[in-house]
């Protein structure tokens, strides 16, 4: 099935109010309370612990990857497993969850829909449907109350933004505040390969990691060989692709230019210095100005290697009804 055929040609970017910010917010203050919070049960402290698990681990990793590089303990086939694992899941999401998913940039046949959600589970990002749901309330309401990881959620003086950059990279994966997919992502629980694929996050999370383990030990011929391909193609890329997303999420609000037209109080910004990492998503400032694009960078020099892959995958029959920006529409949304 399609993209979105269960409801419309392409699925709604956003997803109906949990509660409108109201017209006293003035985009610099501090977002009103969530109001009182229910008692956390044995769930919410299952979830939070394992969110933690995978926040800090791989980032642990790192530390413990520049420790063996020091000794000089990493060999070529780690690298290059790392690159691989880190183009075919970031990809994933970008391609796969983000453009495709949640805007409905294009739709894809049905192999390749479900290969790029695997694909993107296999980043440890989230199950595909809580992902798609909780970036479509992010554009729902955008660095204002109710957006799940604005880096405005604590005003905008030093201290609240120093405060808000830290929430809206790290600090709102723990907090449990969970996006109902029954209103931000229908179209995605009436597809049955989609719920298939959310249910197996568990298990795919196991095999990103098994996956160069299994490779890197079977090219090297040992045992060592697979667990330094699992320490820098498994967790040290899982942590580098992780930051990398999450900079999206807070520095792309708050650091680089503007050059195009966002609505009130969203300020989406582009940074290059993210753009190959990315895989183009760090141009966040059309993004939003577009959300429907499958490309985000739209000026010269910038590089946007995953619309690149939907050109590709166009020019292959594997997705089609592509939305691609035109000069004038580009042009309506530029700044004056």
């Amino acid at each position: 099935m399609p993209i979105g055929s269960s409801t419309s040609p392409h699925p709604t970017t956003t997803g109906p109010a949990t509660g409108p910010p109201g017209p006293d917010y003035d985009g610099t203050s501090p977002f009103p309370p969530d109001g009182p919070r229910p008692a956390r049960g044995r769930g919410d402290r299952v979830y939070v612990s394992v969110t933690a698990a995978i926040v800090v681990l791989p980032f642990l990793a790192l530390g413990l990857a520049g420790w063996l590089l020091w000794g000089r303990l990493v060999h070529p086939v780690d690298l290059v497993l790392a690159a691989v694992l880190y183009a075919v899941t970031g990809l994933g999401v970008t391609v796969g969850f983000h453009r495709g998913l949640t805007h409905g940039s294009y739709r894809a046949v049905r192999p390749v829909r479900v290969a790029l959600a695997v694909a993107g589970s296999m980043s440890f990002q989230g199950d595909v449907i809580g992902w798609v749901a909780t970036h479509r309330r992010h554009h729902a309401f955008t660095d204002e109350p109710g957006d799940p990881h604005s880096p405005y959620r604590y005003g905008t003086h030093l201290r609240g933004q120093l405060r808000g950059l830290l929430h809206a990279h790290i600090g709102w994966l723990l907090r449990n505040d969970r996006t109902p997919p029954e209103s931000y992502a229908p179209d995605l629980l009436a597809d049955r390969d989609l719920r298939a694929v959310s249910r197996a996050f568990p298990a795919l999370c196991v095999l990103t990691l098994a996956l160069p383990f299994g490779l890197g030990w079977a090219i090297g011929g040992s045992w060592l060989y697979g667990v330094t391909a699992l320490l820098w193609a498994g967790l040290v890329r899982i942590a580098l692709l992780h930051h990398v997303t999450w900079s999206v999420n807070s520095l792309c609000h708050v650091i680089g230019g503007r050059p195009f037209r966002t609505r009130r109080h969203d300020r989406a910004t582009n940074l290059w210095p993210l753009a190959l990492l990315s895989f183009g998503e760090s141009w966040h400032n059309f993004h939003h100005a577009d959300p429907t694009s499958a490309r985000h960078g739209v000026d010269r020099g910038q590089l946007d290697p995953s619309a690149a892959v939907i050109d590709l995958f166009e020019r292959l029959g594997w997705v089609y009804d592509v939305r691609r920006p035109t000069a004038s529409r580009i042009a309506t949304r530029r700044r004056a």
